[in-house]
């Protein structure tokens, strides 16, 4: 049963001036004083809806828990998704209002310990169980409050796992483990819930169990099955704008911090920089992800970056050209995740990079990729 959504807020500010909590005699009572008598089923309606906006994610609660499910997303009080590998699912559920969705928004900031109001209308935060939300009030946001929830993996998946499921063949599988043993450096491109993370985290896996993983990101989200990692973890500023804790500044801190392999969670931003001059200068087997639509403009998002934070162009490539050995490219078909490339980085006779191809899940091995992955895993 619905409640009537009058009779609901009445309750709530009754008993958010009185300080109760929700229970069928505060709510009694509170209905009471405002609307009479009403049935019990009504009454316990009421109670479980306020019971749901304290607790946790409210409505939301349910579709975190389903399995595999990695997105849940707000549109607004009539819309709502998930997303568990097979692409967007529309839900039957919805929220009375938009300012039910800016309620359950404004506590998700607060449980992360940020604010989200008028003078501070979009958060990105990490919710203590590791949960990431993003959330923008509205009118910034059409067609109401947006909320987005990213689910931490439960679970860690191996290289072998993901053979298992098809997202690689053995043959991929086979070159992605060379690459790790012979401590190229890399990075997993695709787009945003691609499962960069995920396959970064079971490459990650593969490292020899002697080797210190050093992890840089923004908001953590790795769990590789390593017994040795050391994670850093950016921080935004407190309400007055102080505190903030980049991930450049991280990485230069984990660069001291005697990592046998580096870890750049997400490369977006300067911090592309002082990756760029780790992988020159000793620190082999370095990693991280990458937004990119394809290999192929992956040396012009690290040129783009690495612009933006001072870079010349020519260095860029220089650098590029000589720490980057191989892309490992995730896409989506039919819905599914998986590994659709491994690339291999070479310099074009005009001292450009270039991310040649070396296998592919449509065609296999391809020739002159292989020959590039080929001398890297000669060294």
């Amino acid at each position: 049963m619905t409640p009537d959504p009058q009779m609901v807020e009445t309750v709530r500010r009754r008993l958010a001036a009185t300080g109760e909590e929700a229970t069928p005699a505060t709510v009694a009572a509170a209905v009471a004083a405002g609307h009479g008598v009403v049935g019990a089923q009504q009454l316990l309606a009421v109670v479980d809806l306020l019971r749901a906006e304290a607790l946790g994610a409210g409505p939301l609660e349910p579709l975190l828990r389903l399995e595999g499910v990695t997105d849940v997303l707000v549109n607004g009080p009539d819309e709502v998704y998930l997303d568990r590998g097979r692409g967007l699912e529309r839900q039957r559920i919805g929220f009375p209002d938009d300012a039910a969705v800016r309620r359950l928004a404004q506590r998700l900031a607060a449980h992360a310990g940020r604010r989200l109001d008028e003078a501070s209308p979009w958060v990105d935060a990490r919710l203590p169980d590791g949960t990431r939300v993003h959330a923008v009030l509205a009118p910034l946001a059409r067609p109401g409050t947006t909320i987005s929830l990213r689910i931490p993996a439960r679970r860690s998946f191996s290289l072998t796992d993901l053979v298992r499921t098809g997202a690689i063949d053995e043959e991929g599988a086979a070159l992605l483990r060379a690459l790790v043993a012979a401590r190229a450096a890399f990075v997993v491109t695709g787009g945003t819930g691609s499962g960069k993370t995920t396959v970064l985290a079971a490459l990650l896996g593969e490292v020899p169990a002697d080797e210190r993983l050093v992890v840089v990101e923004d908001a953590s989200e790795l769990r590789p099955d390593h017994p040795h990692v050391v994670g850093l973890e950016a921080r935004p500023p407190n309400v007055e704008g102080a505190g903030a804790v980049s991930v450049r500044d991280l990485v230069r801190q984990a660069l001291r911090m005697r990592p046998d392999r580096l870890v750049v969670g997400e490369v977006r931003g300067g911090e592309v920089v002082d990756l760029l001059a780790a992988l020159n200068t000793g620190h082999e087997g370095g990693c991280g992800t990458v937004h990119a639509n394809a290999p192929g403009v992956v040396p012009a998002r690290f040129e783009a970056l690495g612009v933006a934070a001072g870079l010349a162009r020519d260095a860029v490539h220089s650098q590029l050209a000589a720490g980057l050995d191989a892309v490992v490219h995730v896409g989506r078909a039919a819905g599914r995740r998986h590994i659709a490339e491994i690339a291999g980085v070479t310099r074009s006779p005009g001292g450009l990079v270039e991310v040649v191809t070396a296998w592919c899940a449509r065609r296999g091995c391809v020739s002159v990729g292989s020959d590039v992955l080929g001398q890297v895993l000669a060294r």
